[in-house]
Order: structure tokens, then C-alpha cells, then sequence
């Protein structure tokens, strides 16, 4: 039904009047219309009881033509919505993780610095992989990756967002055991070890320790 378009049903029988259209088109006939329904109505239970007593007419026309007995169902037409809206939004908040470097590991600044990742994937992606092979962790959670954006000064994503879609189109993150938790996939392991920028003049023996490690994995 297009917008210039009205839908109305009338029910004499019953008593019953169905307007849909918007809402402004609704209010200005609604009252109309129930006063023309009405008239007919007492028209046609008239006719019909044209050849009944005074008495039976009387009763008759008191049970069915009662001031609150006529019932009028307004459909006013339905507002489009964004779907987009209603979706809960949740907020994540940082956890503190060590990100700092010491004799035993880079600072994951440093090991950014070097790796230049150039999309919130590919972040993403960096940071799981440090918390995994440099702070041994087994699965990293979104806040933790949170805290890395945080430590290396980057404006932070949808992180929600960024590992799903990592996960279903990229491949280099997987589900974690827990609901805001992710695990470093073998793609994840060779894009951030191999395919993003190798710098082994300035990356400290530990890191070419790890790296020599992710090989014989």
C-alpha cells in the first residue's frame, strides 16, 4: 500500500470499523466514519424490524444500538525501523596486561614499531600474537587487547567486531573457551611471524628466539 493509499473495513454486522493509513489521515476520518456507520446501522436494524411489535422493536434496537457497543479498530500503518538500533551495545573495558619489555622479552611497542601493521586486523592480529608468544599466554582476552591499543597509542576499534570478522574472513583468530576471549590461529602465527615487515637487524636475540621457535612448530 503506497503512502497516498488508505485501507478501511467495515463490518455492519458486528458493529466494527478498520482504518489503517497514518496516523494523521486515521484521527482526521475516524470520527466521521463512525458517525456514517452508525446511521447506517440503525437504518438497517430499523428495516428489519420494521414488521416486529413496538416492544420487541424497542428492546431489540436498546441491545444492539448501545452509545459504547460500536467498537472501531484503528491500524495505523507501520513505521520502518533500523534493525542496527536495537542491538545491544557492549562496552568493554581494558584489562591490564604487561606489555612492557625486559631482559627476557621485547616491549610490545617496540615489537609494533617493527611489525607496522596498517589495519585494525592486522593489530589485532600483532597483539594477540605478542600476548601469546611473549607473554605465554594461551588465550588472550578482548580486553587485554584493549590495553594494547592503549600502550602503543592507536585509536581503539570495535574490538568485538574486528575479531569476529577476523575470525570468519581472515582466519588468523579463533573462538576462544571464553565469549570475549580469542586464540592465535597457525595463519595468525605465519602472517605476523613471515608476512608483515621483518626488521632482524633491530629485533633483540629473544625475538629471533621465538621466531625460530613458531618455525620448528
Amino acid at each position: 500500500m503506497s503512502a497516498g493509499q488508505a485501507k478501511f473495513k467495515i463490518n455492519i454486522k458486528e458493529g466494527i470499523i478498520e482504518i489503517e493509513g497514518t496516523d494523521t489521515f486515521v484521527e482526521r476520518h475516524l470520527e466521521k466514519f463512525e458517525e456514517i456507520c452508525k446511521s447506517a446501522i440503525q437504518e438497517v436494524v430499523s428495516r428489519r424490524l420494521s414488521g416486529i411489535k413496538k416492544s420487541e422493536s424497542k428492546y431489540m434496537l436498546g441491545e444492539n444500538l448501545q452509545p459504547h457497543g460500536f467498537t472501531s479498530m484503528i491500524t495505523p500503518r507501520a513505521k520502518p525501523t533500523n534493525k542496527h538500533l536495537n542491538r545491544p551495545h557492549v562496552a568493554l573495558p581494558p584489562i591490564p596486561v604487561d606489555l612492557k619489555g625486559n631482559h627476557n622479552k621485547i616491549g610490545l611497542r617496540e615489537f609494533y614499531n617493527q611489525k607496522r601493521p596498517s589495519n585494525h586486523y592486522e593489530k589485532t592480529a600483532v597483539f594477540v600474537y605478542y600476548l601469546t608468544k611473549f607473554n605465554k599466554q594461551s588465550e588472550v582476552k578482548f580486553g587485554e587487547i584493549l590495553s594494547c591499543y592503549d600502550e602503543v597509542d592507536e585509536k581503539k576499534p570495535s574490538i568485538i567486531d574486528i575479531v569476529k570478522n577476523s575470525i570468519r574472513y581472515k582466519g588468523w583468530l579463533d573462538q576462544g573457551s571464553g565469549k570475549f576471549t580469542t586464540v592465535l590461529t597457525i595463519s595468525g602465527e605465519n602472517f605476523v611471524g613471515f608476512d608483515l615487515p621483518q626488521t632482524k637487524d633491530h629485533i633483540p636475540n629473544v625475538l629471533e628466539q621465538n621466531t625460530r621457535g613458531l618455525i620448528c612448530k
